[in-house]
């Protein structure tokens, strides 16, 4: 099989690796990363670091668009993960020159944070719908549920009969939450006892870590979030996809974040949500309770982390870690192998 693929995003790079190993015997083509072969474009070439760094990837873009479309004709199936603000252009511009190439589109948009407008993109342009949360077929109603790939990729989980005298923090991989986050958590961590550990993402590896993360002499550094959360008797977890990870892995935790004021202010308006955590999110559209704690903005305080990391009902919540895994039900790997 040639397969053309627009993997954009360090994530959609993680997904990608447990498709192409269920995959045998496929030639690839297009943007990810070069582990995987000779990409036109390695994926790190589109990350964005800040608002000044915005217009130069955006010709980029137009420029990739055109070179993908064109690696589009020897292409048996084109393969998008995630990032629709390039792949749904991309499988526009695909479809007006192919219309009958085969278009799968993994890891759909999330509409049901904002942006419902993408819904009539996705089903003018993409052929298949590979969802990965069962509740999602409340707005596309053509989608396929593979599973979550996250049920692929974790090996390890946490045992909660063992005491492992250890926290993990997982202060976030953006320079903002970093710099909100850590002073709190070196707060924290110095009224606690065991060994405390902060996760530290791989693409940091070489940085400068006291210019990132300011003073962590109190702290041992780890380049593997499961391992190192599984192993921790609990967890405080910047939002995002590392929430649904260490809910999976069946570690306690509490979810912590800040932003800027104005950047909170804009997105509580564009985002009609109850909860920001994607197994609270998860959870809320099936009808159950949420999984963890949600400290946001003025909230995250050390007093209000400690209060909730010292009265945690670990019983609850791996009751509702266990419900959280029923609904995914499993991955998604093999499940988008047979939709290409």
């Amino acid at each position: 099989m040639q397969l053309l693929v627009s993997a954009l995003e360090p994530s959609a790079n993680l997904h990608l690796e447990p498709v192409l190993d269920a995959l045998k015997g496929a030639t690839i083509s297009g943007i990810f990363d070069p582990k995987f072969g000779t990409p036109l474009y390695a994926s790190s070439q589109f990350s964005v670091m800040g608002f000044l760094d915005v217009l130069p990837k955006i010709f980029k873009a137009k420029e990739a668009i055109r070179e993908m479309v064109f690696l589009a004709k020897e292409a048996d199936t084109v393969l998008l993960i995630d990032s629709p603000a390039f792949n749904l252009p991309l499988a526009k511009a695909i479809k007006a020159k192919y219309p009958d190439k085969k278009i799968v589109y993994y890891i759909l948009p999330k509409v049901w944070a904002w942006n419902r407008k993408r819904v009539k993109k996705v089903e003018a342009y993409v052929d298949v719908q590979a969802s990965i949360f069962p509740f999602e077929k409340q707005f596309y109603p053509h989608a396929t549920y593979v599973g979550n790939p996250l049920l692929d990729e974790i090996s390890v989980t946490h045992d909660p009969d063992a005491t492992y005298r250890r926290t993990a923090f997982l202060p976030g991989s953006r320079r903002g939450e970093i710099t909100k986050l850590m002073p709190v958590f070196r707060d924290i961590a110095a009224q606690i006892e065991g060994e405390k550990v902060v996760v530290i993402p791989s693409f940091f590896k070489g940085r400068d870590l006291a210019a990132l993360y300011g003073d962590l002499s109190d702290f041992s550094i780890s380049y593997e979030m499961q391992e190192s959360v599984a192993r921790s008797d609990f967890a405080f977890v910047c939002s995002g996809t590392a929430t649904l990870e260490a809910a999976l892995i069946g570690t306690p935790f509490v979810l912590a974040y800040k932003a800027k004021a104005l950047d909170y202010f804009i997105g509580s308006r564009l985002v009609k949500l109850r909860h920001i955590g994607l197994a609270n999110i998860i959870m809320d559209f099936e009808g159950k309770a949420p999984v963890h704690q949600e400290f946001l903005q003025d909230a995250v305080t050390p007093e209000n982390l400690l209060n909730a990391y010292r009265n945690f009902d670990k019983e609850v919540f791996s009751k509702h870690a266990t419900t959280l895994r029923e609904i995914l039900a499993h991955g998604s790997a093999k499940n988008v192998v047979n939709l290409l």
